[in-house]
């Protein structure tokens, strides 16, 4: 089964075909940066990150930018609030962007071009948007496209035009020609930042930044759109018309668009009061539980925020970090003879990537590797599984997880120096044991439990792992 994506344009799966063989140019919609970030902009880092992953995993190179919108007119109210220069604010939201992309286990794109610094770019596409007839200039200075003399308005929304109403960042304007007409230069009011133009001095509308950046950086047709759901209209649909109006071709090949993340039965927000901060979030749990709560569900289904579900996640996780780290103990120390387990291992990386390859599905990946850690517990429980076949099965996880990023981040196991102490406290506890010392070697067991491991007896001597 080849790769086959939802495509937002057509609503329907089809396969994937880049343009260049090899080769994919993919461009995500990134934040605001006004404020820091929260979990509805965490779910959509971590589904792209997954898609790039997983292309790289094809053996595609993938090209992956996501912007920042750094010029924007919150950011700045809020300069203004404080006192500062919006583009310093800004730029403090980016620096600290970075650090929360890390908390999540989300790998740098290649690229991250901000409006403030593709200006020039910005206003060459405005003048052709201009010159070729698709715009016009305002008393003001302002530049408005004009959705009229466009074609086929609403494909991506699959909304016709005279059903729309005006929507978006940009108010009803008297200047404009018609209500749905959008600002793709705005003339500089009092005390904004601005830049010259062709038309005075200005700043951009918020749907030509993403048009002008990747037709720069990428080119003018890329092979997938990325972003949030609540980003096709009119952000999407206003970018394909700016493209193509200058390039007479279309924008992206495949439109990808991941579900709302859902507080208090509403899309989650800043402007509704109901997020919760990714820093707040990442100081209670895991990288990697985060990831699993988040890719355990279909990327473009609505997913309902809670902290039950994400301790829910973690203690799901728990037992594979545990299962995994048996594993890998088992591949060093099981028997040499016995149940190879390669097919097993075979079976769940053909799986994966048959999930994988159906839209990105990551729960049906995950629900692939859960599979094989039952198959293989049951090997290592009854001593038919050999070391060679949990090496195997081990290498097929972490194969697995370079898409996923669930398993313990040092990949052997998880908590490498935690490992040497536990087998310092299992001898220690051993020999208290063999010595009848009962109450020193269930003092250790208890203190243990206490601090969060559990620890069994079993055949094949004690084991532990995580509660």
């Amino acid at each position: 089964m080849a790769l086959c994506i939802r495509n937002g344009l057509t609503n329907r799966k089809e396969p994937f075909v880049p343009i260049k063989e090899g080769e994919v140019r993919m461009y995500v919609c990134g934040v605001t940066v006004y404020d820091d970030i929260h979990m509805g902009h965490a779910r959509s880092m971590i589904v792209f990150d997954a898609v790039a992953r997983y292309l790289r995993y094809l053996g595609y190179r993938v090209v992956h930018a996501t912007n920042f919108t750094d010029v924007d007119d919150k950011i700045i109210a809020r300069a203004n609030e404080r006192g500062i220069d919006p583009l310093e604010l800004s730029a403090g939201y980016i620096e600290k962007y970075f650090r929360d992309a890390a908390s999540l286990g989300v790998r740098m794109a290649d690229m991250y071009p901000k409006a403030s610094e593709n200006i020039d770019c910005i206003i060459d596409m405005v003048r052709e948007i201009v010159d070729r007839g698709f715009g016009y200039a305002t008393p003001d200075g302002s530049v408005y496209f004009e959705v009229g003399k466009a074609e086929n308005y609403g494909r991506l929304s699959h909304r016709r035009l005279e059903d729309m109403e005006p929507s978006g960042r940009i108010a009803s304007d008297e200047q404009k020609r018609d209500p749905m007409d959008f600002a793709v230069w705005k003339a500089a009011k009092p005390g904004e930042c601005s830049w010259p133009s062709p038309w005075g001095d200005g700043r951009p509308g918020w749907h030509i930044e993403c048009s002008a950046m990747v037709r720069r950086h990428l080119g003018d047709k890329i092979d997938i759109h990325g972003g949030g759901n609540d980003l096709v209209f009119p952000h999407h649909e206003n970018e394909i018309l700016q493209t193509e109006a200058v390039t007479g071709d279309v924008m992206a090949n495949y439109w990808m668009h991941n579900g709302m993340l859902q507080a208090k039965g509403e899309k989650m927000s800043k402007s509704l009061g109901n997020f919760f901060k990714v820093e707040e979030v990442a100081g209670r749990f895991d990288p990697q539980t985060i990831r699993f709560y988040f890719l355990n569900t279909h990327y473009s289904s609505p997913l309902a925020y809670g902290e039950e579900a994400l301790s829910e996640a973690k203690s799901a996780l728990s037992r594979l970090w545990n299962n995994y780290r048996d594993l890998v103990s088992y591949g060093k120390s099981g028997p040499a003879s016995g149940d190879g387990a390669e097919a097993e291992a075979a079976a769940m990386e053909a799986e994966f990537r048959e999930a994988m390859d159906d839209d990105f599905n990551t729960r049906a990946a995950i629900e692939a590797v859960m599979r094989l850690v039952k198959r293989t517990n049951r090997g290592m429980g009854d001593g038919s599984l050999s070391a060679s076949g949990a090496a195997a099965a081990a290498a097929a996880m972490r194969r697995a997880d370079e898409v996923l990023g669930i398993l313990p981040p040092d990949g052997d196991g998880g908590d490498g120096l935690l490992d040497s102490v536990m087998e310092i406290l299992i001898g220690l506890r051993g020999e208290l044991r063999g010595r009848k010392m009962y109450d020193l070697a269930d003092g250790i067991r208890d203190d243990l439990k206490k601090a969060g491991i559990a620890l069994e007896d079993s055949s094949g001597g004690a084991k532990w792992k995580r509660t």
